[in-house]
């Protein structure tokens, strides 16, 4: 069919067909315009109201994955009350830079066990410059009998873990807390803000707690680990001065752990008479294994390895094997780690299957050995 345009414009010279036509053009001109520069309205304000209510949103469930994140705790920020997790079905899997996926159950609070007694107990403090100072009772009661989390052995290999570096970061402390089983030992840096409540909190759910003390590293001061660090040579009472304000922080603690402290514990000068205080307080002493050869304290434990050197799920499961492997020749194996999001979520699920494997998931303080009593004067 050929085109007659003279009849084309014939028709476009009508009104109704050139009112049409113009229209069209516009509309294609406008279209062309937003396709180039974008919608000129965009940075305007609206407003948008639904006639009808939507139907409710149901809360969506929290996986451990979303609690236990590797860049954010965002879904643990506003959960503050008990039971605010959900628990979820199935399994989830965490993928981490540098790591293979590892598949792990939801992490979820678990059943809140019976609480520890509330601190303080009457007889084991007393007044200090900074704060109460742990002592033994005049009826030879202790911080570490009596802060301790009770514990009895029905035969199997034990094995105990310490989580510590708690109470810096409010959602990574209260996610520790209510995930972990009471057995695992929560240890929190004396820096921490609100220690109290923190150490309060933890006890009501049946966690026993270790005081997590700054201790000179190789790089210090490069490495700074905050005014109170105790440090390697430094003469008695500056020693006493800095133990004090840190012990004075909080009460409910039976032992104190270690932040770092290759150099504190490789001189004679600080770390004899350090743990000869400590014994002196009725307090145990439990570190990651740097201060394996230092005796002293009231009791005394090392851990045989850290399961986050590598801070990955997959380095942290094998690690934790590697604690259970060492149980099982040994009779009783301790393991320490930080209160990362990985090591808190690899250690809930791992902790999920010990009574199954055989393996009796013990508090630290019962893998620490007693020894001599001297009282504080």
């Amino acid at each position: 069919m050929r085109l007659n345009a003279r009849a084309l414009l014939a028709q476009l010279k009508k009104p109704p067909v050139a009112v049409s036509a113009a229209a069209l053009a516009f509309i294609g001109a406008a279209s062309l315009l937003v396709i180039a520069i974008g919608d000129p309205r965009a940075g305007t304000p609206t407003a948008r109201a639904d006639v009808e209510r939507p139907a409710p949103v149901p809360r969506p469930q929290i996986s451990g994955a979303e609690v236990f994140g590797v860049d954010t705790l965002g879904a643990y920020q506003d959960l503050t009350a008990p039971g605010d997790v959900d628990a979820p079905g199935g399994e989830a899997v965490i993928t981490l830079p540098g790591s293979a996926q590892v598949l792990t159950g939801p992490v979820v609070r678990q059943a809140p066990a019976a609480p520890l007694p509330a601190a303080p107990i009457a007889g084991l403090s007393q007044p200090g410059p900074n704060g109460p100072l742990p002592v033994i009772a005049s009826d030879g009661r202790t911080a570490f009998s009596a802060y301790a989390r009770p514990f009895t052995a029905d035969g199997r290999p034990r094995v105990a873990l310490i989580v510590g570096g708690l109470g810096l970061n409010a959602p990574a402390t209260r996610a520790a807390i209510e995930a972990l089983p009471a057995e695992v030992t929560l240890s929190f840096s004396a820096y921490a803000e609100g220690l109290q409540g923190w150490i309060d909190l933890a006890r009501a759910d049946g966690h026993e707690v270790l005081l997590e003390l700054p201790m000179e590293p190789e790089d210090y001061p490069q490495n700074d680990t905050g005014p109170y660090t105790l440090l390697a040579g430094s003469d008695i009472d500056e020693l006493d001065r800095r133990m004090n304000w840190l012990l004075g922080r909080a009460t409910g603690y039976y032992g104190v752990s270690n932040y770092l402290g290759t150099a504190f514990f490789a001189s004679d000068v600080s770390a004899s008479p350090f743990m000869q205080r400590l014994r002196s307080r009725g307090l145990a002493f439990i570190d990651d294994g740097q201060a394996r050869n230092r005796q002293g304290a009231y009791a005394r434990a090392s851990a045989n390895r850290v399961i986050d050197e590598a801070q990955d799920a997959a380095s942290i499961l094998a690690a934790l094997n590697g604690l259970e492997a060492s149980a099982r020749a040994n009779g009783q194996a301790l393991g320490t780690g930080y209160g990362f999001a990985v090591t808190v979520a690899t250690a809930v699920r791992w902790t999920q299957g010990l009574n199954e494997r055989g393996i009796q998931l013990a508090p630290a303080s019962a893998l620490a050995a007693r020894s001599g009593v001297r009282r504080a004067s």
